[in-house]
């Protein structure tokens, strides 16, 4: 089954909600970055969240940036997502290693102290950013913690992702669920009460629920309908003309010191891992477009 979002309404426009299967996303994203277990985990949960965020958005135009800022052996994640499904991220130190936690993944643990960035860029003249303190380091409490105070939008959001022995990605996805201001009581109260009686994400995808499935489970009871479905996947928008932008933008002195060196050089893109080689002769050509 291929990656996609579900959007959906319920409760009679008094909630909204958002559900995802990443699988091949994240299994993606692990063979670029040649992840370690714990990394992969939480680049998975970050990527899910990201890419069900940029669906709230509106315009082809519109970027999505979480950035997580951290005192944990990961060093850090960026994810970027737009308004039709494609997301792509990377982590600063891939290699990460930890013991399990309570039989799981540590995400917590390699992220430690932090904080989560996010930044909406949608062709204004300057960008949204929200930035909150990081609550667990387990990425779906503090994306919680920042709709509840970055944005003001009381949200339930599940994320998980499952390795298999081999260590590629068994299964990964989650859900946002937000409700309106309008919000009767006694919806909120069966909200809340099906939150905390459902299994967790990873458990509802490896006994092989769907996004629908998954939202049917999370807001059952409260007329769940699905508004719209849209593909999700790992799309990296480098190419060699971007990366020559880039280099041209370090300025003369470090082109011409790279000339001066006479070997080829390699560039990678931080996103997707992909490599771009120059030669003497090119950089000298982009040594004239510099200023």
């Amino acid at each position: 089954m291929n990656d996609y979002i579900v959007r959906a309404a319920a409760a009679d426009t008094q909630i909204r909600a958002f559900a995802a299967s990443t699988t091949h996303m994240v299994e993606e994203a692990r063979e670029k970055h040649h992840t370690s277990p714990v990394a992969t985990a939480a680049l998975g949960r970050l990527l899910t969240g990201g890419v069900m965020m940029g669906s709230m958005m509106k315009n082809p135009t519109d970027i999505l940036t979480l950035q997580i800022q951290c005192a944990g052996p990961i060093g850090g994640m960026t994810v970027t997502a737009d308004s039709q499904g494609r997301a792509k991220g990377y982590v600063v130190n891939p290699e990460v290693m930890l013991p399990p936690k309570n039989g799981k993944l540590d995400v917590g643990g390699a992220l430690g102290a932090g904080f989560l960035n996010v930044i909406k860029d949608m062709g204004l003249k300057e960008p949204y950013c929200g930035q909150t303190v990081l609550q667990t380091g387990e990425i779906a409490e503090d994306l919680t913690y920042y709709f509840a105070t970055s944005e003001q939008v009381p949200s339930s959001v599940g994320l998980g992702v499952l390795m298999e022995k081999d260590n590629t990605v068994r299964c990964a996805g989650g859900f946002i669920v937000q409700v309106m201001p309008f919000v009767e009581e006694a919806v909120l109260e069966k909200l809340e009460k099906n939150i905390q009686n459902i299994q967790s994400v990873t458990a509802m995808l490896d006994n092989g629920h769907t996004p629908e499935e998954m939202l049917e489970k999370v807001l059952e009871g409260l007329h769940v309908e699905v508004t719209d479905t849209l593909p999700a996947e790992f799309y990296c928008n480098c190419s060699k003309q971007r990366i020559e932008k880039a280099i041209i933008s370090i300025g003369k002195k470090e082109i011409q010191s790279m000339i001066d060196d006479g070997k080829e050089i390699e560039v990678k893109c931080h996103f997707c891992n992909t490599a771009y080689n120059y030669t003497v002769e090119e950089l000298k050509e982009l040594l004239k477009k510099s200023r």
